[in-house]
């Protein structure tokens, strides 16, 4: 049995995509789009539960 040598793969076809050609053609023109920002709801954080419950040494200093 002789080891057979691993063969190269075809790199695979690039498919034309009309959406990916017209968001280039903008990037081009305008520039890229500014990234997003989140608007954080203070009242909504505020009821939200924590994450985490509060360590036994946060209890503690809340009680003293």
């Amino acid at each position: 049995m002789e080891a057979s040598k691993p063969t190269k793969r075809k790199p695979k076809k690039q498919v034309f995509s009309v959406t990916k050609a017209v968001k280039a053609n903008a990037r081009e023109r305008v520039g890229t789009p500014p990234a997003g920002r989140v608007i954080v709801d203070e009242k909504a954080k505020a009821l939200s539960k924590p994450k985490h419950p509060p360590t036994l040494a946060q209890i503690l200093t809340e009680e003293i």
